[in-house]
Formats: structure tokens, C-alpha cells, sequence
């Protein structure tokens, strides 16, 4: 590795500690970081892929690119009062980075907005801070009823006057998983603890530093806007001048040829990537016969014994599933981690005894990223701990079982339903039911979901769900039912579609056997099977306290054990129902018989956000148009993105 991409420095934490400490000499203000953050103007800061060639930029272009869009924007925005609220609304690309800056650089505060929470959320939240105006794409107008500002419009010649005062606070808004959408207040004081933390994880585990072939390179597939991609992928990094990759679009074959053409070195991402890696993984595997999949079972085995063995355990590893790591990320990837939501034991057993180094970590929107695993014992990597708490903050946890956290990176203020909550020294309260335990902390769900049986039993869905996951059930969610002044313990099982009448049954069954089995037969007042996903197509977790609402409003098709769900077709354009048909079959692992015309990509086919932008990234390229942001929700059947497609054709044409 070079001394240019260090600046000067001849290791790594030389270059880290020096850097910290100009920081920490500092005001802490945004301005001195803003250009702590672009000072080593020559490393590549972007990497994106154009075709048959690499397209790179570097930290001193993306600055001079972000002082021009102040400059444009500053005239744009005349008369807004310096300290204002500005919305940023865009997805993952360098225009994000450059316009958050410039936000910043002409005296506002930006707020980054979830591109896919709802419309009556965002609303929410620009409302309760006062937003005066919003920076949207070059696409379709805005309908946010405030003044906005496309990206075009911020392209200029002209750099901003570098004496301006910067904004003094970044807006981060909570992904949409509990019940209310909170938005949280950063200053740069926050993002000075957060990034001494980065420090601190680098000196306790080398391994997250390592690079590949003089190169450290971290693939932006998290949402900037996300407190997870903001601080872990975005803060952490970018501190310290090393590269992102962007991502031309979200099918898997893009993200996976990404990664290998690029040689990525860290990912990380939320456990319904994790999950769905892991099934394709294994369903190449069995395709290849059962002699393979025993061999490969079998591997697992030993390298989990050889866990206590860590020199021959990781020999073992890089001989026994070479094949396997070459088949997905390939041979560049030094760390992984895994964070927002509870992952399963057995994913990450599956990428760390494959050889890969896949740790979970933990963190809100209200505290930041405060622990990750980072003990290199592959007991405790696939435990499922969280790790210790990092240096600016700590964790305990209350008689009751909930883990509470206080430190320097938590949120400075934290605005809900109109009312702003300023930090102290008291400790937070995270909601999180945690243990500690083998000197890790983890955590076991929510403390809001325990529900009292009606044998006097406390119940936690974290726990039980894990063990009722049959053949046949999608997902699998217990809620508290109110009934009069009493509230009922009711299992919702949301089954998967095109199931036949045996099917069903044999599910059932299996449920009851296992609730029977683990003694939960009679602290249950209700099983329910449901033919609607329980994950929102905006979720990448449960939310149990929509889902409670959800049954209470009758939002639920009941399906009884011995009932299946039919499909008809429909008379569109026949290829290119087809077509479209193919692709929901190949994200899902289906036959074309088995996908419906007027089948619910999400409802009844049981896809995810994932697979459906990878699908629409594709019909994008084709057929060169542009579908609506919230595409998810208006176009999710073969039929329905068929219509679509032909207008949207035909309006281009004439």
C-alpha cells in the first residue's frame, strides 16, 4: 500500500491516530470535518462500473463537486433562513454524498429521508421539523408540497463561499419498523465519539481493517439515509479516504458481479441479504446432487468442531469450500457484518464456517452503532452476540431484562409526535430485551412484545417463533389480542402461497405438535394462519405492533388447514406477461407455472423488496423507462407492471 493513500503515513494506524487527533484538537464542528473528511484528495472515494469499464472518483473531485452544488444551491434556496431544514430524498449514488455536504455547507440541516417508508410518514417527519424545502431526482414531479430542488438544478460552475457558516445538525430518521417514525438530531460532536469508536474497533480487531491487494473497498449497498449505512458504512469509512462501490442496480447478478469485478473487501448489510445469499447458496448446492450436499453438510460439521482450534479450523475452511467462496463474493472479502434486525444462528454459522467473516452487530436510529462482534473465536461469532459496548458509550441492563445505553454518540435530540426529547446523562432506554453473558451482551427481542400467558407465563415471540417454523410457513409472529381487559397470546402463521389442502394440513399439524412439544399448547388462546405476508414490503424485520393492528383492523385473509388459494389468468399481451412472469419465478426460485398473472409479487408470492427492485432495475434497462418510486406498492403483479410497461411505451413513442 502506498504512502499517497495514507496521507504520507507508512501504516495504516499511524495514519488513523494522526487523523483522530486533528479531529479531536478541533471545534468538532462540520466544517472541520467536511475537510478532515475530503483531505486526502487523490484516493478514489467512488468506484462504479459503465459498462466494460471502471468509473473512479476521487476525494478532491467529490469536494469541488460538493462546494459547486452549495453554490447552486444557496442560489436556489435565497431566502430560506440559515439553520433550516432542508429534505435530502434520494437513493445511494455520489449525488447523495455531494448534495448532504452541500446541505450543510450553505447553512442547513438535511434530513435524510427513508425512501421507502410511506408517503404519510415522510410527511410526518418533514412536518415536525419544520422542513422549508426538499432535494429530490430528475424524475417525476415532487409531491411533498413543499419547495423542491431537483439534482440538475444544483449542477454549477461557481464553488460556494468557503467562509459560510455550516449547518449544525443531520437529521436521521428511524427505518419504519415501530410503530412511530422518530427523527433523531446528530451534531458533529456525536460523529466525533462515533468516529473515535471506528478507531477503537480498528485497534481491537485487525481483521476489519485488512485490505485486498493494497485496496480497502466497501460495497454501498446500505441505504445512506439509514443510521446503519450513515455511520458503519458512510462515517466509518469515509473519515479515513477509503473507496465505495456503487451499485448500477439491486438484481443479485449485478450485486455478486460487483463484488467480484470490483474485488469489494467489506459488505455490510441487513439479514434479509444475508438470507437470501444463503438460499441461493444452498439451492446450488442441492441441485448438484445429494452426494454434494452431503459432502458439504458434512464440512459444516468439522469446522464447527474445529472451532476451538482456530489455526487448523481456518486451514480447514480455506481448503474445504474454496469452490463454495468462489461461487459467491470470491476470494476479496476481508469482513462482513450483519445489523438491524435479528439474524439466525444458522446464517451465520453458514458464512463463517464457510470462511468468511460475518459478525452481528447492534445499534437504533436513536443511539447509533454501539457493539459489534469482534472476537475472531468462531464460537462466539455465530452465538449471535452482539459483542461489548464501544469505547464512547455503555450498556446495562435493568431488573427487568431491558439494555439501556448512554454515551458521547448517541442522538443529541429526538423529535415524536411533536414532542423533542434533549440528551442528558441519564441512561437510554433501548426497549431491547438483552443478556450478558460469556462476557458478550445479547439481545432477545423486544421488551414491548412480552405477553403474559393465560397461565400466568411470560412469553417472548423471539424465543417461541424460532421454534414453530415449519415446512410451509413463511413467517411466524406471536401478538398480544385484546379481549375485554385481558390480552390473549395469538401465533399468526403466514403460510406460503399456492400451497395445496395437504399441504396446509401437514403444516398445521406440525405446529401443533410443536406447541405441544414445548409446552406452549396451553399459553397459546389462538393459532391463525394468514395468506398475507407479515413483512411489509418497506420492513426488513416484524414489527409485531403493526401486525396487532393489522389483525385488529381485519386486514387478514384467514386460511382454514384444509382451504388452498386459486389463481386465474388474464389476457394482456401475452410474451410479455411471460416475460415478466419468467422473472418473478427466477427471483423466487419458481416454475412459470406456479406464478399467476394476477399473483401479488409480495402477498402471494412471498418475495422481498430485494428481489423485486432487482426485477424492475431489469424491466428499467430493457425497455428504457422509469417506474415510481413507490412501484412496490402500485405495480406488484405481472399484470398490473405489464400495463404499465405498454403505457409507459406507448407515451415515450408519441
Amino acid at each position: 500500500m502506498g504512502n499517497q493513500t495514507l496521507g504520507g503515513f507508512r501504516s495504516l494506524n499511524a495514519f488513523v491516530a494522526s487523523k483522530l487527533g486533528r479531529f479531536a484538537a478541533s471545534e468538532h464542528d462540520f466544517r472541520t470535518l467536511f475537510g478532515l473528511m475530503f483531505s486526502e484528495k487523490d484516493n478514489t472515494m467512488f468506484e462504479a462500473s459503465r459498462g466494460y469499464r471502471i468509473e473512479k472518483t476521487t476525494y478532491g473531485e467529490c469536494q469541488q463537486s460538493v462546494l459547486r452544488r452549495a453554490a447552486a444551491l444557496e442560489n436556489r434556496l435565497e431566502g430560506v433562513p440559515a439553520g433550516s431544514v432542508i429534505g435530502l430524498y434520494l437513493p445511494n449514488c455520489r449525488e447523495w454524498i455531494e448534495l448532504f455536504w452541500a446541505i450543510l455547507a450553505c447553512g442547513y440541516n438535511p434530513l435524510l429521508m427513508n425512501m421507502r417508508l410511506d408517503r404519510a410518514s415522510l410527511y410526518d417527519a418533514l412536518r415536525s421539523v419544520d422542513a422549508k424545502a426538499i432535494i429530490i431526482g430528475d424524475g417525476p414531479e415532487c409531491d411533498f408540497s413543499l419547495p423542491f430542488v431537483r439534482v440538475c438544478d444544483t449542477d454549477g460552475t461557481v464553488e460556494a463561499d468557503s467562509d459560510r457558516p455550516f449547518g449544525s445538525e443531520v437529521l436521521v430518521m428511524s427505518s419504519g419498523t415501530s410503530d412511530h417514525v422518530k427523527v433523531c438530531a446528530y451534531s458533529a460532536e456525536e460523529f466525533f465519539h462515533i468516529i473515535s469508536d471506528s478507531v477503537d474497533i480498528i485497534k481491537s480487531c485487525p481483521a476489519i481493517k485488512k485490505h485486498y491487494k493494497g485496496q480497502l473497498k466497501l460495497l454501498a449497498f446500505l441505504p445512506f439515509c439509514h443510521i446503519f449505512g450513515l455511520v458503519a458504512v458512510y462515517i466509518w469509512f469515509a473519515f479515513f479516504s477509503r473507496t465505495f462501490v456503487l451499485l448500477n442496480d439491486m438484481t443479485s447478478k449485478t450485486i455478486v458481479d460487483t463484488i467480484r469485478r470490483h474485488e469489494v473487501t467489506h459488505i455490510f448489510a441487513v439479514p434479509m441479504f444475508w438470507n437470501k445469499v444463503r438460499e441461493e447458496a444452498l439451492k446450488t448446492i442441492r441441485t448438484r446432487g445429494e452426494k454434494t450436499e452431503a459432502k458439504f453438510e458434512n464440512g459444516l460439521r468439522i469446522a464447527k468442531r474445529l472451532g476451538s482450534l482456530p489455526l487448523i479450523c481456518s486451514a480447514f475452511r480455506r481448503f474445504a469450500f474454496r469452490e463454495v467462496r468462489s461461487n459467491l463474493f470470491g476470494s476479496s472479502i476481508c469482513f462482513m457484518i450483519s445489523g438491524g434486525s435479528e439474524i439466525e444462528p444458522a446464517v451465520l454459522e453458514f458464512f463463517n464456517l464457510i470462511g468468511y467473516r460475518l459478525a452481528n452487530g447492534y445499534g437504533m436510529t436513536e443511539i447509533g452503532i454501539t457493539s459489534v462482534e469482534l472476537s475472531s473465536d468462531l464460537r462466539l461469532l455465530t452465538s449471535g452476540s452482539v459483542g461489548l459496548p464501544f469505547g464512547s458509550v455503555e450498556y446495562s441492563v435493568s431488573d427487568s431484562g431491558e439494555l439501556l445505553v448512554r454515551g458521547g454518540s448517541t442522538a443529541r435530540r429526538i423529535i415524536e409526535g411533536g414532542s423533542v426529547s434533549q440528551k442528558s446523562g441519564d441512561w437510554f432506554r433501548t426497549g431491547d430485551l438483552a443478556e450478558f453473558r460469556n462476557g458478550r451482551y445479547y439481545i432477545l427481542g423486544r421488551k414491548d412484545d412480552i405477553i403474559i400467558s393465560p397461565t400466568g407465563e411470560n412469553l417472548n415471540p423471539l424465543l417461541i417463533e424460532e421454534k414453530l417454523m415449519v415446512p410451509g410457513v413463511r413467517e411466524c409472529c406471536l401478538v398480544g389480542e385484546r379481549s375485554g381487559n385481558e390480552i390473549k397470546p395469538v401465533l399468526l402463521f403466514s403460510m406460503k402461497p399456492l400451497l395445496d389442502p395437504e399441504r396446509i394440513r401437514a403444516a398445521y399439524d406440525e405446529i401443533k405438535a410443536r406447541l405441544n412439544a414445548n409446552g406452549l399448547d396451553r399459553q397459546i388462546s389462538r393459532v391463525l394462519l394468514v395468506r398475507e405476508p407479515l413483512i411489509s414490503a418497506d420492513e426488513f424485520k416484524l414489527n409485531r405492533t403493526r401486525i396487532a393492528k393489522r389483525l385488529k383492523g381485519g386486514e387478514f385473509t384467514f386460511i382454514d388447514p384444509n382451504a388452498a388459494n386459486g389463481a386465474t389468468g388474464d389476457g394482456i399481451d401475452p410474451e410479455l406477461l411471460t416475460s415478466i412472469r419468467s422473472r418473478f419465478a427466477s427471483a423466487l426460485g419458481k416454475e412459470l407455472s406456479e406464478i399467476p398473472v394476477n399473483a401479488d409479487f409480495f402477498l402471494d408470492l412471498g418475495g422481498t423488496s430485494l428481489d423485486y427492485f432487482g426485477i424492475v432495475s431489469e424491466l428499467q434497462n430493457e425497455f428504457g423507462i422509469a417506474f415510481p418510486v413507490d412501484s412496490g406498492r402500485s405495480l406488484s403483479r405481472a399484470d398490473e407492471i405489464a400495463r404499465f410497461i405498454e403505457g409507459a411505451v406507448n407515451e415515450k413513442l408519441s
